[in-house]
């Protein structure tokens, strides 16, 4: 490179001073962290304060120093006593795993801007399918959150279950899910962007334990046809996210095969639960939704933001989006589940898969079972304080 700016940007050299610094540096973070040297979690600070502070970094702050401030003005995720959020403290080899991704930073639109984390992809949400308990027609794909992984779910659930063309037609009729009034606020919000409103989100009142009260399905669902609303799809948590409650997705399942409505499982702060002989039976029913949405980043020990969408009918997967970019989206005959752009809201998206697989390559599939075990147990044992 002629230019001395873009070539010292470029540098190999520079790259590997910089990264054999920063390793030893989030190395010695771990060590502090993980046996409590720090002090505290997060050293607070004010929001205006931190603006400020970054503001001035940027106009004078020692570059040296750039990691290192980064590190003294975060969440130590790490840390024992971590509490009170949901992400989940990252086993180490999938954060050098996102480096990988970061480097490379191939898009995976289409199989050709993504060879290996395509072909990966597949095998990891292969593993994820078998863990629900669906068979070799399941299929699924990784995108970027359980907020657009739900609003694909039921942009998804509407295209199967409504008789009429939304997706190229539009609608001008009422239409509705279920959801329990504990579910997460994504659920709410994706309804909302695909114009069901207020009406069209019909929500479950929850029991003295905060979950799904199935008993009153039927009288909601009644309501709903009677007001003049096509209800398509309920959706079960496992769990809701202020509580840490499963719905009881077996009756969900019962009831949406009586109306033929779609059932979709929210499960992704829960979901992990499958990878659990000790603690699935949270999930039990899962296994016959149509769809379900599990979040890498919250009980699989992942770095954000990696989360699975899953469909029982792997037919479902491709038929969401209809839209054609005649660059891109040309149709084939076989499955072509290599050009991934045609099946996700995303375009370009990380190779999140490589997180994932690099776990199971190295520590095995035991690791995620130890994982969600230690979790629950300790649940299970701050709920006996508190008690």
């Amino acid at each position: 490179m002629e230019n001395k700016i873009l070539q010292s940007a470029y540098s190999p050299e520079n790259f590997r001073k910089r990264g054999h610094q920063l390793i030893d540096q989030l190395a010695d973070h771990l060590d502090k962290t993980l046996n409590e040297k720090y002090d505290k979690v997060i050293q607070w600070n004010l929001p205006e304060d931190e603006y400020v502070f970054w503001k001035k970094f940027l106009a004078d702050g020692n570059q040296a120093h750039l990691f290192s401030e980064i590190l003294k003005h975060t969440t130590h995720v790490h840390n024992p006593k971590y509490l009170g959020h949901q992400v989940s403290p990252p086993v180490p080899l999938g954060s050098l795993s996102g480096l990988i991704s970061s480097l490379l930073n191939n898009g995976m639109a289409i199989y050709e801007m993504g060879m290996a984390p395509t072909a990966i992809e597949r095998i990891i949400t292969e593993f994820i399918c078998s863990k629900i308990g669906y068979d070799n027609k399941s299929r699924g794909f990784l995108t970027s959150g359980g907020t657009l992984a739900n609003l694909t779910a039921l942009l998804s659930a509407r295209k199967a279950k409504v008789a009429h063309d939304v997706w190229n037609d539009g609608s001008d009729r009422d239409l509705g899910i279920m959801v329990s009034e504990e579910a997460h606020y994504c659920v709410d919000r994706a309804a909302r962007i695909m114009g069901l409103g207020d009406k069209g989100i019909i929500k479950i009142p929850a029991t003295s334990v905060f979950n799904m009260n199935v008993s009153l399905l039927e009288e909601y669902y009644q309501k709903a046809i009677n007001d003049g609303i096509t209800v398509f799809a309920i959706v079960g948590s496992a769990p809701s996210t202020a509580t840490g409650m499963y719905d009881d997705l077996k009756k969900i399942w019962t009831f949406a095969k009586n109306h033929n409505i779609w059932f979709h499982v929210d499960g992704a702060h829960g979901g992990a639960s499958i990878f659990s002989a000790k603690y699935s039976h949270t999930v039990n029913g899962i296994d016959q939704a149509d769809s379900v949405v599990i979040d890498g980043h919250k009980m699989m020990m992942m770095p954000t933001i990696t989360t699975a969408l899953l469909f029982k009918d792997g037919n479902h997967s491709h038929a969401t989006f209809s839209q054609k970019a005649d660059y891109l989206l040309n149709k084939s005959r076989d499955e072509d589940w290599y050009n991934l752009a045609k099946r996700t809201f995303e375009c370009t998206k990380t190779m999140m898969a490589t997180k994932m697989f690099s776990l199971l390559a190295i520590h095995g599939a035991e690791l995620l079972a130890a994982n969600v075990n230690r979790l629950c147990e300790l649940t299970e044992e701050f709920a006996e304080m508190i008690r």
